[in-house]
């Protein structure tokens, strides 16, 4: 902007030339700045004067919009907001492969008291005792007389207790509505799922919590309110499952045995198929854990399919063939000294029966030669062992998705020397559990690739990194077929299922060193179809005694095998393998002339 001077002298010499008076030019150039700046003033004012109109126009507008919208809107009654309802979000459901329901929510109550407002404190305890037995009259009288305003009486009841309850008419005995964990199948997969417990509750809401399996796993995801409406997916078949609880709490009981477990393993994709742990319990009224200084392998919580760490037996024989094969140190027609007892220092290694002087390498495991086994185990020797065992997951504990799976570490000995690495060799002096063996047999079933066992439902095959070539897992597979046709688990055989597999049978260790004399572990690990294996089973019997003969018998081949034929007869067509019936022969016919 240009500014005018107030007493310019291209005006003001001319002027005084003239004998006007300058002032006079002073005074109109003030008058015309003046007028200049009112114009502006006025202009500044009018534009605020608008924009507020507009404003106040459209706030006007809005609100009329508004109250149009709720005059033509049905009306509904507002809902009073609890300090609880924060934490009663829905807790999402589980569900198996198929889709069907392993846990949901139920709507329930809760019963609480109010003493202030007891009519008849005394009569009102009485009659609580008649509907819940296991409370104790005399302390609810304390608490219903006393000082208390309020007192939990029950965290959850049912309809028909709720109705028993209202019918005593005390209007000092009130009800909160919540949510509480249904495991409609009740045992069912009961050490996959865990459990749930009441977290965060006040009288009208609590808070879901998962205390183990899966249920603790994925507590987060089950709990976020983002994924309301998307339920965890297992891998789990519930009619599978079902089936093999059926076979495997049968077996248990027909053989003697402490506990036993079973695992069924998709071994291209890792999923868990089922997973079964005897003795069990029901989630939807989960025991308290074990006092301190309680072996905990005899609760039922204890979940023996990834935290029961045992001595597997002969199970271990294969992966040391399986190596030297990969190493190219044997093949399976490559004989093997047997003679025994094999000495290493004060130590003798010894076998069941006497097998000879010499076995071919498939002979060694289709006779389960503890001889022969450590000397292919010394040919390998024990770095490469422990290098190769590692590759398997046998040394780390298993990544499954289930809270109890952490501390299922593999024991292994502090010093891997060479007399180790021939009593590993044969499954002694290392200890995993059940699904450690099944991902290591599932890494020969499927040609050579590690598969990371989960209980998560998958698209496709999940391979991991190779541990063997495939002819040398094509070779095992073949050893192992020989070991149900020819050796150790000719129980094993199903008509119309070719089975492949290994017996492990292991003393079992006494707690405070040494082992019993006379309580084994017994393990069947194998593989079906046996020409192009699709699934894995593993069945372990603690302490399993057969006595249908003149005496005892303990090993895998009496205990384990025949339980795991009838599980892979039941379960086999409910995976949809078809049989493979042999065709039967047909009656020779004789031609004759009339």
């Amino acid at each position: 902007m240009i500014r005018t001077p107030l007493r310019p002298l291209a005006r003001i010499l001319p002027a005084r030339d003239r004998g006007e008076n300058p002032e006079e030019i002073e005074r109109e150039n003030i008058r015309s700045r003046h007028a200049e700046m009112q114009d502006r003033a006025r202009a500044r004012a009018e534009s605020r004067l608008l924009i507020l109109g507009a404003f106040f126009t459209v706030a006007f507008a809005v609100v009329g919009i508004r109250m149009g919208v709720l005059a033509t809107t049905v009306p509904v009654e507002p809902m009073a907001s609890a300090g609880g309802s924060a934490i009663a979000a829905q807790r999402g459901d589980i569900v198996d492969r198929q889709g069907r329901i392993l846990a949901t929510n139920f709507e329930t109550h809760s019963l609480y008291a109010q003493p202030p407002m007891l009519v008849d404190p005394e009569e009102s305890a009485k009659a609580l005792v008649k509907i819940f037995p296991d409370l104790d009259e005399d302390r609810l009288i304390r608490q219903f007389t006393g000082k208390r305003k309020f007192v939990w009486i029950k965290k959850r009841i049912s309809p028909e207790q709720k109705q028993a309850v209202f019918d005593i008419g005390d209007p000092g005995l009130l009800f909160g509505g919540r949510e509480m964990r249904l495991y409609p199948n009740g045992k069912l997969a009961a050490h996959v799922l865990g459990g749930a417990r009441f977290g965060e509750e006040d009288v009208n809401a609590a808070q879901l919590v998962g205390v183990a399996g899966v249920e603790k796993q994925f507590d987060g995801y089950l709990s976020d309110p983002a994924n309301a409406g998307r339920p965890l997916t297992l891998a789990l078949d519930l009619t599978v499952q079902a089936a093999s609880e059926r076979v495997l709490y049968g077996g248990m009981r027909l053989m003697n045995a402490k506990g036993a477990t079973s695992i069924l393993m998709d071994v291209h994709t890792g999923e868990v198929i089922s997973m079964v742990s005897l003795p069990d319990f029901d989630p939807n009224d989960r025991p308290a854990p074990p006092t301190s200084g309680f072996d905990p392998s005899v609760s039922p919580l204890f979940n023996r399919a990834v935290q029961g760490v045992y001595e597997l037996g002969s199970t271990f024989k294969i992966f040391t063939v399986a190596q030297a094969m990969d190493l190219k140190l044997v093949n399976p027609e490559t004989m093997v000294d047997i003679r025994g007892p094999l000495r290493w220092g004060r130590f003798r290694i010894t076998d069941f029966h006497n097998y000879g002087r010499e076995l071919t390498v498939s002979k060694v495991i289709v006779k389960s030669s503890n001889i022969g086994t450590a000397r292919i185990a010394q040919m390998i020797g024990a770095p490469r062992q422990r290098e190769f065992l590692d590759g398997l997951g046998l040394l780390e504990p298993t990544p499954l998705e289930v809270g109890e799976a952490n501390s299922g570490q593999p024991l292994i000995p502090k010093n891997w020397s060479e007399l180790s690495a021939m009593t590993i060799s044969y499954g002694h002096g290392l200890s995993a559990s059940p699904l450690h063996l099944a991902a290591a047999y599932a890494a020969i079933a499927n040609g050579g690739h590690y598969v990371s066992p989960t209980i998560l439902k998958q698209s496709g095959p999940q391979y991991g990194p190779r541990v063997m070539s495939e002819a040398s897992a094509k070779a095992s597979q073949v050893m192992l077929r020989k070991v149900v046709t020819e050796g150790t688990a000719s129980f094993g055989e199903v008509p119309g299922y070719q089975v492949a597999g290994k017996t492990g049978t292991a003393d079992k260790p006494k707690p405070r060193g040494g082992y019993y004399e006379d309580k084994v572990i017994a393990t069947f690990a194998t593989m079906f179809p046996a020409s192009d294996p699709k699934y894995v089973l593993v069945v372990t019997l603690d302490e399993p005694v057969e006595t249908s003969g003149t005496e005892a018998r303990r090993t895998a081949g009496w205990t384990a095998v025949p339980v795991a034929a009838e599980m892979i007869g039941r379960i086999a067509p409910l995976l949809g393998l078809r049989p493979e019936i042999e065709p039967a022969q047909v009656a020779a016919v004789r031609l004759t002339s009339n």
